[in-house]
């Protein structure tokens, strides 16, 4: 048995959230500020870094290729940045766990270097498509290969000279936007991405941030070869998919009423506020403000009768990552709720339709999985077990789900949730979901 399937989540029925709380920093972002900081000219300082396993598998690797970094302690971090043409051969592939955000924008960054380097990752990552990267990369210039199927590892052969191009993507994907600019900072002439939709912009963002400049018309964004990065600070937010729970569980169970700190408020990320508005939640935004580039908000939240909606499509892509919560929500609604537009949700960690749809199932819930989506008709939740498959998002979702059930929610597999919510258990619970933990992961 593998470690993460001996840590169970183990949830007493019933309860509400209470009080204050400020779930852990910006996966998104505190990916990013890594590979910008390890690019740039001087120092970056970074706080409210997410101290998670897929971040720190990212903090590895640029170590692994010279870069020197201190911490991170308490979400400090000072990255020496070895500049654009800095990083060095590291000594055997990189191995990014579970974290696809390190793998596909890697691939690019790594794209138009000197050396030869490969990318490896877990089982679960082994997994998961990567020719929606390599081919457009390809298209530049890139020499990559992957499995037969076009999964990982991702070989690339180093002294590939990358050319820009012009292109659209056939699906919107923030990891595949940013993984082409990162390989344009390499390219000769402009590299320029179109999305059907709009995705997070934090590498947009960032870029500007680190002085290096980006061209955005409507939905294309541009950038030109060549240039070069200079050290920053930046305060990284608190992560919106985390806090997508605790907006869920508080919605869903009666009495509750909670503000979440300090949270990333990007447009491209609030399709979880925008979808729980729809069904009725009663979401609040207080005191927006800018922090380094990113709008950032406290979010207060109170329990609320939510009703089946048919979801916007158009907010799918941002809240690509906070549907596991959305289906929870959905379960507890009065009324169908209907998703369509997201086959994505299929190549995510796990099958996050036919896993969500197996574990609310098993609950007692009327979940019926789609191509696509998943139509959901609200009811009662019972206790029962529950396998997350080893998807971090699918755990903490079945936990929350608890909170209307009558009878206790044993969730398997649950280890992945340090890859991107440390002490989830220990935050839940200060707020009032007393999450059980037992097993323990191998060393």
């Amino acid at each position: 048995m593998s470690a993460s399937r001996k840590i169970q989540f183990v949830v007493p029925p019933g309860g509400r959230l209470t009080g204050r709380l400020r779930v852990p920093g910006d996966k998104s972002i505190s990916h990013r500020a890594v590979m910008l900081g390890a690019l740039a000219e001087g120092q970056t300082r970074v706080t409210g870094f997410l101290q998670g396993e897929d971040t720190l598998a990212t903090l590895a690797a640029f170590r692994a290729m010279g870069v020197r970094a201190e911490g991170p302690e308490d979400g400090r971090l000072i990255i020496h940045g070895a500049g654009r043409d800095g990083l060095r051969p590291p000594a055997g592939p990189l191995y990014l766990g579970n974290s696809g955000t390190s793998m596909r924008l890697l691939a690019g960054l790594l794209a138009g270097q000197a050396f030869d380097v490969d990318l490896i990752g877990d089982p679960s990552l082994t997994r998961r498509p990567m020719r929606r990267v390599t081919e457009p990369l390809g298209a530049m210039g890139a020499r990559l290969t992957t499995s037969s199927a076009g999964t990982p590892p991702i070989r690339i052969q180093g002294g590939a000279v990358l050319r820009g191009i012009d292109y659209d993507m056939p699906v919107a994907s923030a990891q595949v936007k940013s993984c082409l600019l990162l390989a344009g900072l390499y390219a000769e002439g402009r590299t320029c991405v179109a999305e059907p939709a709009p995705t997070r912009d934090h590498t947009e963002r960032m870029l500007s941030g680190f002085g290096y400049p980006v061209e955005r018309t409507g939905l294309r964004v541009c950038v030109t070869g060549g240039g070069s990065l200079t050290g920053t600070d930046i305060d990284v937010p608190a992560d919106i998919s985390s806090a997508a729970f605790f907006l869920v569980g508080a919605s869903i169970a009666e009495g509750s009423e909670i503000i979440l700190e300090h949270v990333g408020i990007n447009p491209t990320r609030t399709g979880i506020i925008d979808i729980l508005g729809l069904m009725g939640a009663d979401v609040a935004v207080l005191d927006p403000r800018e922090v380094g580039g990113e709008p950032v908000a406290d979010v207060r939240v109170r329990a609320a009768p939510l009703r089946g909606v048919r979801i916007p499509e158009s907010r799918v892509p941002l809240a690509i990552d906070e549907f596991p919560a959305v289906f929870v929500a959905a379960a507890c609604a009065e009324g169908e709720t209907v998703l369509t537009g997201a086959r994505e949700l299929r190549v995510k960690e796990s099958d996050r339709i036919q896993v969500m749809a197996d574990a609310l199932t098993g609950l007692g819930a009327d979940a019926r999985p789609t191509d696509d989506g998943m139509v959901i008709r609200g009811g009662a939740l019972q206790g029962g077990r529950v396998d997350s498959h080893g998807d971090h998002r699918v755990a903490m979702a079945c936990a929350v789900a608890a909170l209307r059930a009558a009878g206790p929610v044993l969730v398997e597999d649950c280890a992945n949730v340090e890859t991107s919510f440390p002490g989830f258990a220990r935050l839940a619970g200060g707020a009032g979901l007393l999450v059980g933990v037992t097993g323990e992961a191998d060393d």
